[in-house]
């Protein structure tokens, strides 16, 4: 298949998940890519300011805050924003009962609460060493998504406090809050949509549960060696661990670059 465009998830995939590195293998593989005029498309959780180590090895598209917020060089292509009132209602409710919660414009910021266990999660999945800046203004601000940093049984008070929102966990202490669903997969079909490709001419790299729902939506899904068994179950290849050229090694034995 002549494929035309690669969505990589970044934390555990583009990005070394063990010292939060790219690989020097990779930032040669992605300038191969770009040389044969292949679109390259970082798909992330974080938000769109933790990006710039991505722009400097040439990638200009991004589907971030796990699909909520798609740019294009300056260009917006998708959002899913969060209601105001909603917004502040849940941090109220978060402060209230001393929760971690952070919010994602372009930026990263949080409430007051910073944990040991929110920082310990927010490094696992964002390669933080240190909280985000509380964010005094978020109120007046376009939030794309709510990260709120509990365990299950405590993310029941929420459900049952917000019966209309949904609240999506996607590690065992980080569950998204949303008022409309987001995935990466909505957000792949906006970029194709965008370039006017089919799933049929993408490929997808990732390595974690939240990657499932974009590798099946495009033609060809890749499961990083590092990656979750559930991931892997519903690839079409698995390659190498990020630590060991695993982008490289897969597009390379796929005879893409």
């Amino acid at each position: 298949m002549d494929y035309k465009i690669v969505f990589f998830d970044v934390d555990g995939t583009l990005v070394n998940y063990e010292d939060g590195c790219i690989e020097e293998s990779t930032r040669k593989a992605i300038q191969q890519l770009k040389n044969k005029g292949i679109r390259i498309v970082a798909a992330t959780g974080r938000p769109l300011s933790m990006c710039q180590d991505l722009r400097k090895i040439g990638i200009e598209t991004f589907i971030t805050a796990n699909g909520a917020y798609v740019k294009h060089q300056d260009q917006v292509i998708h959002k899913i924003s969060i209601a105001a009132d909603i917004v502040q209602k849940v941090k109220a409710f978060a402060d209230d009962n001393k929760q971690s919660l952070s919010f994602f414009t372009e930026q990263l910021s949080m409430n007051s609460v910073k944990e040991p266990a929110t920082l310990k999660a927010m490094q696992e999945t964002l390669s933080l060493l240190e909280f985000p800046a509380i964010n005094e203004d978020i109120l007046k601000q376009e939030v794309y998504l709510m990260c709120l940093y509990v365990d299950e049984e405590i993310e029941k008070k929420y459900t049952s406090q917000f019966p209309q929102l949904l609240f999506k966990r996607w590690h065992p202490y980080i569950t998204n809050v949303l008022q409309h669903d987001i995935s990466k997969s909505i957000a792949v079909q906006a970029v194709l949509d965008y370039f006017k490709l089919t799933p049929q001419e993408a490929l997808a790299f990732g390595d974690g549960d939240n990657d499932i729902d974009m590798l099946e939506q495009v033609g060809f899904g890749v499961a990083m060696g590092n990656g979750s068994e559930a991931l892997k179950n519903v690839a079409n290849f698995i390659t190498k661990k990020s630590t060991e050229g695993g982008i490289d090694y897969a597009l390379r034995e796929l005879q893409i670059i």
